[in-house]
């Protein structure tokens, strides 16, 4: 959902305002500036230099820009190293690489999702152009030692690319305080609008465009800006940093009443055994990822849909897949419970009332599944 207040900041840039901020006339030049505002503000809430902010059309672009600009910049290396719990943006993009010739290190997790950091260590070499991993995973919340992550790429030599999807806005963050180099975020994971996205290229950082056109985003991504986008989501990001502590704890305590409540009335009443997954320490804390053991996650999210309860299995960029979750696999789940996991995201307007309504339908869909699966 977007937040009102970013809806009213971009209403004049959807209606009136419209002159390209190319242009050199006086109109065009008002756009101008709303939209090197709009960097400023991205900017001061990632504690980093406006010029090192590209607009982008989303996550998506981003990962890729960051991560074809660096290889292409560095000709001479032909290693990445990434994880096996990317993004899919992350992860086709690398299987492409692969068929390129690169080699492309897939870094593994243990049961609760977590990195091994002497892995990752090892995993760099001279050859190794760049490094990238998620700040948080998309599926379980798990979230990653990017701090860490980024000492040792730096110890190294190695550019560090984070995709900070799932994290920017939810956690604090000063990424011009860090040792991270590249950094993707996207407007619609804190309230703003689709379609527009970020990538933070720290200054010094050898990158090559991969679009060809004009000399927007400092000639990294050609192309008529998104503007009304773009004041969207710098009015978001204030909005979300602003609200991120408050936001953190309410949301935190319906997640957790959502995992204690389906644990609790879910096992009560039904025979199928429930996990939570990913790291119960490390989440973040509008995540929970639960699997419902030898039941099929599109059986479980078309009843709740049936009901006006909206979950997924999985990314929301794979999800009309019926491929088995490759983050719960990677993970080392046994297929009966890949296969039986969901996802729910919550927000700042998710409510008690809400959770409570998703626990009364939740207990009647398994216990439907189960007479089904009993006589099937």
């Amino acid at each position: 959902m977007m937040d009102p207040h970013v809806c009213e900041a971009m209403l004049p840039y959807l209606r009136d305002q419209y002159a390209n901020p190319s242009s050199i006339h006086h109109f065009g030049q008002r756009i101008r500036y709303a939209v090197e505002t709009a960097r400023e503000q991205v900017a001061s809430a990632l504690g980093v230099k406006p010029r090192e902010i590209v607009f982008t059309s989303g996550g998506t672009e981003a990962n890729n820009m960051a991560i074809r600009g660096v290889l292409a910049a560095q000709p001479d290396k032909r290693h990445f190293v990434t994880t096996q719990v990317e993004h899919d943006s992350v992860l086709r993009l690398a299987q492409q690489l692969q068929r390129e010739g690169y080699r492309v290190t897939y870094l593994n997790v243990d049961k609760r999702g977590r990195l091994d950091l002497d892995e990752f260590e090892s995993s760099l070499t001279e050859d190794t152009a760049l490094a990238s991993v998620m700040s948080a995973n998309n599926e379980t919340g798990v979230i990653f030692p990017i701090e860490k992550l980024g000492e040792i790429a730096a110890n190294r030599g190695v550019p560090f690319h984070v995709d900070a999807t799932q994290t920017v806005g939810k956690l604090p963050l000063q990424v011009g305080q860090s040792p991270i180099e590249l950094l993707t975020l996207a407007a619609h994971k804190f309230h703003g609008p689709k379609g527009i996205g970020a990538l933070y290229v720290k200054r010094g950082v050898h990158i090559r465009r991969f679009v060809w056109g004009g000399h927007q985003e400092r000639d990294l991504r050609t192309g008529t800006e998104n503007v009304a986008g773009i004041v969207g989501m710098a009015e978001a990001l204030q909005l979300a940093v602003e609200h991120w502590d408050e936001g953190s704890q309410h949301i935190r305590g319906l997640r957790d009443r959502l995992e204690q409540g389906i644990v609790d009335r879910v096992g009560d009443v039904c025979a199928t055994a429930v996990h939570i997954n990913g790291d119960r320490d490390s989440r973040l804390p509008n995540t929970s990822n639960v699997s419902f053991e030898a039941l099929e996650a599109e059986a479980i999210l078309m009843l709740l849909s049936n009901e006006g309860v909206c979950a997924s299995s999985g990314s929301a960029c794979s999800s009309g897949s019926l491929e088995p979750s490759h983050v719960l696999a990677a993970m080392g789940f046994d297929e009966r419970v890949v296969h039986g996991a969901i996802r729910f995201s919550l927000s700042q307007w998710t409510t008690e009332d809400e959770i409570d309504r998703v626990l009364d339908i939740m207990s009647k869909v398994i216990r439907r599944l189960e007479t089904l699966h009993i006589h099937s």
